[in-house]
């Protein structure tokens, strides 16, 4: 039997002061809006999540997920990889949303519409 190496990664933590986006959309009549901590060279390295009128469990879901996919990016998890993942992922609220931009004119949910978007607005940054 060989032995098999393992790679540690290490977490790129953003500086203490950062830039950041906030982005306001609806999905459904539900107002939410995605904040993203950037790095000093404009790439995303957290997502936080507020929605609106939600219940304690979508509040949960959407605080693990955005944790867990700062996490990811911190790790070196390539953007394209997790939006990939993520968009087209089916739950409610989904259904029309605010957005002029018409490939983010519906979303079949949260998640989906953060992927898409974050996919759009830095897919080249990463």
């Amino acid at each position: 039997m060989t032995a098999k190496t393992v790679e540690v990664l290490e977490r790129e933590r953003l500086p203490a002061a950062r830039e950041s986006l906030t982005h306001k959309f609806t999905i459904d009549g539900v107002r939410c809006y995605a904040i993203v901590g950037l790095y000093p060279d404009g790439r995303p390295g957290e997502l936080f999540l507020k929605i609106d009128k939600m219940g304690t469990t979508v509040h949960g879901f959407a605080d693990a997920w955005s944790t867990l996919f700062s996490m990811a990016l911190q790790y070196g998890i390539p953007l394209k990889v997790l939006t990939a993942k993520f968009s087209y992922v089916h739950f409610e609220p989904n259904g029309v949303t605010g957005s002029q931009d018409k490939d983010l004119r519906f979303a079949d949910s949260i998640v989906d519409y953060v992927a898409r978007w974050l996919d759009k607005k830095f897919g080249g940054k990463q």
